[in-house]
C-alpha cells in the first residue's frame, strides 16, 4: 500500500480508543503536542477547532489515500462539498511534517473546552 498521507489524530482514532482499529495497518511515526489546536468535548469523542492552546497531545500516522478517504465518511466529510460536512480536513505542521488534522464545524458553544493535554473517553459526562 502506497503511504502518502500524514494524519494527526486526537481522539478515537487513537491507541486503544473504539476507532483504532479503522488505522491499525498505518505507520505510526508517534507523537506530537499541537498548540495550533483545541478540543471541545461534544459528546463520545471531542472536535477539534483550530485555535490556539498550550498543546493537545495527538498520535501522527503515515497512511494511504484510500485509507483516508475511509476515514472521511467516519468523519462524515465530504472533500467535494467541505461547507456542509460535519468535519473538514486542514493541514497543520507536525514534528513529522505537514499532516492532515480533522477539524469540527458544528457548534461547540458553551461545550467544554480542552486547552491542553490528551482527550479521554471517561471525560464525558452524559449530563452535560
Amino acid at each position: 500500500m502506497n503511504r502518502t498521507e500524514m494524519l494527526a489524530v486526537y481522539g478515537t482514532l487513537k491507541r486503544g480508543f473504539e476507532n483504532h482499529n479503522l488505522i491499525v495497518n498505518a505507520q505510526f511515526l508517534g507523537c506530537d503536542s499541537l498548540s495550533q489546536i483545541s478540543l471541545f468535548d461534544i459528546g463520545p469523542y471531542p472536535g477539534a477547532h483550530l485555535e490556539a492552546s498550550s498543546g493537545i497531545e495527538v498520535e501522527v500516522y503515515m497512511l494511504s489515500a484510500r485509507e483516508l478517504a475511509l476515514l472521511d465518511l467516519l468523519e462524515e466529510y465530504d472533500p467535494t462539498d467541505p461547507a456542509h460536512s460535519l468535519y473538514t480536513r486542514e493541514r497543520v505542521e507536525t514534528r513529522f511534517g505537514t499532516a492532515w488534522v480533522y477539524l469540527y464545524q458544528g457548534e461547540v458553544h458553551g461545550k467544554p473546552c480542552l486547552r491542553s493535554g490528551a482527550w479521554r473517553p471517561q471525560q464525558h459526562n452524559p449530563a452535560n
